[in-house]
């Protein structure tokens, strides 16, 4: 896949699952604006995407904070020239039952993960609207599809991802804007690098294809929607979870 010329936002960009889209994405040849509250993880991400031969700028920026991220996404545009493809992959945790949950937990994760996500959406679906071309991917998760005990703020956040995601799929897309969700199962990473052996083991036994996923299982999924092999799909949540959810 091609993505030569185009501009690619990724949120959450330091570390990660978004780190390796934003390495791939600039791979295929798109030029990487990455964003995250992390100054000196994003910074790296951006020369590492530079290595790959591509423009790529690192942003400072709290998915939260609405006329921070307006001012983020308007200093990207002086700087690229335009915004082809945002990927909203900003996403915390803060678990606990949901009888114990602090109010401020439940409000966190919200505002990182749903707000964030509908703060990228709008400041980025006015320019792709004047250019009347864009490509949207949220990140969700299988537990927005199933929910999980101890993470209704995460479930609830998830759900609420999938649900704007087809919701500004219906509104833009006589302005020729895709707007999609990958919802990941258990992805390795340096969270699930913590699991307990016997516990991994055990969510090993629930995944039809034995095993976790790894970072480029997501970024490619996310790269296909944002491909003109995908030109006639909107709306839709690809799960990557090695069949857990079926």
């Amino acid at each position: 896949m091609n993505f030569s010329g185009q501009t690619a936002i990724i949120t959450g960009a330091g570390q990660g699952i978004g780190r390796e889209i934003a390495l791939k994405f600039a791979e295929a040849g798109a030029n990487i604006a990455v964003c995250d509250v992390m100054e000196d993880k994003v910074a790296q991400t951006a020369e590492l995407c530079k290595d790959k031969g591509v423009k790529s700028a690192s942003y400072i920026c709290d998915v939260r904070n609405a006329d921070g991220v307006k001012e983020t996404v308007n200093k990207i545009l002086d700087n690229f020239g335009k915004i082809d493809i945002l990927i909203n992959n900003a996403g915390v945790t803060r678990d606990g039952l949901l009888m114990k949950m602090k109010v401020e937990d439940w409000e966190f994760v919200l505002d990182v993960n749903l707000k964030g996500s509908f703060n990228f959406i709008k400041a980025c679906s006015r320019i792709m609207m004047k250019q009347r071309e864009g490509k949207i991917v949220n990140v969700a998760s299988v537990i927005g599809l199933i929910g999980n005990i101890g993470q209704a703020n995460y479930s609830a956040s998830k759900a609420g991802v999938i649900a704007l995601t087809k919701s500004s799929a219906k509104e833009l897309a006589k302005r020729n804007i895709r707007v999609n969700a990958v919802a990941p199962g258990f992805i390795k990473t340096a969270m699930t690098d913590r699991i307990p052996e016997d516990i991994a083991l055990k969510m090993k036994e629930l995944i039809p294809l034995g095993s976790f996923g790894d970072p480029a299982s997501v970024s490619n999924a996310i790269m296909f929607l944002c491909s003109e092999y995908a030109s006639y799909i909107t709306g839709q949540v690809l799960v990557v979870d090695g069949g857990m959810v079926m």
